[in-house]
């Protein structure tokens, strides 16, 4: 389970400042017992769904063991 704490993290993020978050809270947040090595799929998309909840982007990255949520900046 998110904490809460990480909501409000997400709702008062500052454009194009990104929030990192390691592969293995992702796990434990989004798909728990689903295992780590990689990240499962389950994960990543309930990361994305919940970054979405905030207009926030979700990237992990394998090579960084972590994922990032940012808010993108609009198209001028």
């Amino acid at each position: 389970m998110v904490p809460n704490e990480m909501d409000v993290v997400l709702a008062t993020l500052p454009l194009r400042i990104g929030t990192y978050v390691p592969d293995d809270l992702l796990e434990d947040w989004f798909a728990p017992d689903t295992g780590m090595n990689p990240v499962s799929d389950q994960c990543l998309k309930a990361a994305k769904a919940y970054g979405r909840k905030f207009e926030c982007e979700f990237k992990y990255y394998t090579d960084r063991q972590e994922g990032v949520f940012w808010k993108f900046v609009p198209a001028m």
